[in-house]
C-alpha cells in the first residue's frame, strides 16, 4: 500500500514521549516543495502559515512540524529548523540559510501534563528519524490523539496518525498524512456508519455526536472547546504554482467532511497543508479530489491502527 513517502522528496520522522503520551512529527523536503494551507476549524494553533498564502514572498518551503502539546508544541518547529540549518537546508537570505517551516499542533493536554513537552529536542529527534519507512497509529503527533469527545474524555476512543495514497494512470501520484485528534465522530463515507467516537456511557454502542447536539438544542454547551484538531499534509509529484497548490489543500478539506462529522467546528483546529514536489504535469481540480481521498482513507487507517 502506497503512503506518503512513496511520493518524491517526502520524508517523515516521529518523536514519541511515552510517559506524557504526546509528540511530534516531522514532514521534511530537504530539496524544497511549493506549499499551500486551508484552515477550516476555528481554533488553529499554528507557526509560519502566513506565508504560505500566494501573495507572500516565501515560494517552497523545507519541512512541516506537526505536534501534540497545544501551543506548547509549536517549540518543535525550532528542533527542526536547527537540524534543518546545520545540513545548510533552507531559503538563503542575503547568504543566510533560513529553513522554513510551518508548524501546526492539536490539543492532546492531560490534567497533569508536564508542558515542557513536546519539547525542541524532539522536534530535532524527529527531523533525525525522517526517512521513507515510519509507524502509524498512537506515535508521534498522533500519540495522544482521541476522537469523539462530546460525552468527555471518558467516552472517546483513540485516534492517531495515518498514511495513505494514490497513484494515477499518468503515473502522478498523491498521497496524505493525517493526524486525527478531532470532536465530532469518524463515519464511513460508503455507507455513514460511525467506525469509532463518542460511546454510550452504558456501552450500548456510539452515542453518534449529532445526535447528541441536536437533541441537546444548541449544544455548544456540551462540546469540549479543548482536545480536538484534525491536521493533514497532502503531497503531490505534480508540479503546481503556490496558487494551484493552495486550492489543492481547499479541496483536500473535503477528505476531513466526508469521514469526520461533525468537522471543522468552533472547537477543532482543522488544517490541511499541500506540497508539490516535482515537475509532472496534471490538474489541480482532479488533483485537489484525489488528495480528499488520500485523506479519508488516512483517516480511516488512523483510527483502526
Amino acid at each position: 500500500m502506497l503512503k506518503i513517502t512513496d511520493i518524491s522528496g517526502i520524508e517523515i520522522g516521529h518523536s514519541t514521549h511515552t510517559e506524557e503520551k504526546t509528540g511530534c512529527t516531522a514532514v521534511l523536503c530537504r530539496q524544497g516543495a511549493v506549499a499551500g494551507i486551508d484552515v477550516r476549524g476555528s481554533a488553529p494553533g499554528t507557526r509560519e502559515t502566513e506565508l504560505l498564502k500566494p501573495t507572500m514572498l516565501i515560494r517552497e518551503i523545507h519541512a512541516i512540524m506537526l505536534s501534540g502539546g497545544s501551543a506548547f508544541g509549536l517549540r518543535t518547529a525550532d528542533g527542526a529548523m536547527r537540524y534543518l540549518s546545520e545540513h545548510k537546508i533552507g531559503f538563503n537570505a542575503a547568504g543566510v540559510v533560513v529553513p522554513i517551516v510551518p508548524a501546526a499542533i492539536i490539543f492532546d493536554l492531560t490534567e497533569n501534563h508536564n508542558p515542557a513537552y513536546p519539547s525542541v529536542e524532539m522536534g530535532y529527534e524527529a527531523c533525525k528519524n525522517a526517512g521513507k519507512e515510519f509507524a502509524e497509529g498512537l506515535v508521534g503527533a498522533g500519540t495522544g490523539a482521541t476522537v469523539g469527545k462530546i460525552l468527555g474524555a471518558e467516552q472517546s476512543m483513540p485516534g492517531g496518525i495515518a498514511s495513505a495514497a494514490m497513484e494515477l494512470p499518468n503515473g502522478v501520484r498523491v498521497g496524505a498524512l493525517v493526524v486525527v485528534n478531532a470532536v465530532g465522530d469518524i463515519i464511513n463515507p460508503e455507507n455513514g456508519e460511525i467506525i469509532a467516537g463518542a460511546r454510550q456511557p452504558d456501552g450500548s454502542g456510539f452515542a453518534d455526536t449529532y445526535q447528541v447536539l441536536l437533541n441537546s438544542l444548541s449544544g455548544n454547551e456540551n462540546m469540549t472547546p479543548v482536545a480536538n484538531t484534525t491536521i493533514a499534509v497532502v503531497a503531490t509529484d505534480a508540479q503546481f504554482s503556490k496558487e494551484e497548490i493552495t486550492k489543492v489543500a481547499q479541496m483536500a478539506q473535503n477528505g476531513i467532511a466526508r469521514t469526520t462529522r461533525p468537522a471543522h467546528t468552533m472547537f477543532d483546529g482543522d488544517i490541511v497543508f499541500a506540497l508539490s514536489t516535482g515537475k509532472k504535469t496534471s490538474d489541480a481540480s482532479l488533483i485537489g479530489e484525489v488528495a480528499a481521498q488520500t485523506v479519508s482513507k488516512a483517516i480511516l487507517q488512523a483510527v483502526q491502527k
